[in-house]
């Protein structure tokens, strides 16, 4: 967390040196006010050629970010980010900010969970109390059901979710970084792909600009 008035480029080194794509600001009184992602650093100041020397940190921050409480249910927090297409969320308790959830994290984390569920899911459903009289009839239908959440989510052909209206953000090897920063706002995504022709030659996204090309810890 720092302070909403201090520099784009102070706040850039802050985030380069503890390796992180996210800051959280506070105002005067030390309340949360804002919030900055590496994404805001490629598209507000790189694409609005702003001078990140000179330009406050609040003037590019989404103001007054959504809070959870410690309390909540993380299926609830999940459904905060989904509805509001944002990928992280401040938690608080009694008012203070004690943790920030990352989406990306969270859904590598409930991933990995589904997948030791579907591994040992019989087990798991016997330990329940009451689970023998409750599926007495067919034992194996918690797990069944188990292997086809992970037959659903794991085995999809790619082809199969990608929307027929797909567009991939693409630059040259050659083009500066204020382009690929452009397209990452035109096509509001976190990357561009780098090609040659039809070769592949690599690829940029948001926090790499962030690491590599914004200002590095003096």
């Amino acid at each position: 967390m720092i302070p909403e008035g201090i520099t784009v480029s102070d706040a850039c080194r802050m985030m380069s040196a503890r390796k992180v794509d996210v800051v959280l600001l506070t105002d005067s009184n030390a309340i949360l006010s804002g919030i900055v992602i590496d994404k805001d650093i490629a598209t507000r100041v790189i694409v609005e050629e702003l001078r990140p020397e000179q330009t406050a940190v609040s003037k590019i921050m989404t103001r007054h970010p959504i809070l959870v409480n410690s309390d909540s249910l993380a299926i609830e927090a999940l459904e905060k980010m989904v509805q509001g297409k944002f990928r992280h969320l401040p938690i608080a308790e009694n008012g203070e900010v004690i943790a920030l959830l990352d989406f990306t994290k969270c859904l590598y984390d409930a991933i990995s969970r589904m997948e030791k569920v579907a591994e040992h899911g019989s087990a798991i459903v016997a330990t329940v109390e009451g689970a023998e009289r409750q599926w007495e009839s067919n034992f194996s239908a918690p797990y069944s059901f188990i292997e086809m959440l992970r037959e659903w989510m794991f085995k999809l052909a790619l082809s199969t979710i990608i929307s027929e209206n797909t567009k991939v953000a693409i630059v040259s090897p050659s083009d500066p970084i204020s382009v690929a920063a452009t397209k990452m706002r035109e096509y509001r995504v976190n990357s561009v792909i780098s090609m040659t022709g039809i070769q592949i030659q690599g690829i940029l996204t948001s926090k790499g600009i962030l690491m590599r090309v914004s200002p590095v810890p003096k």
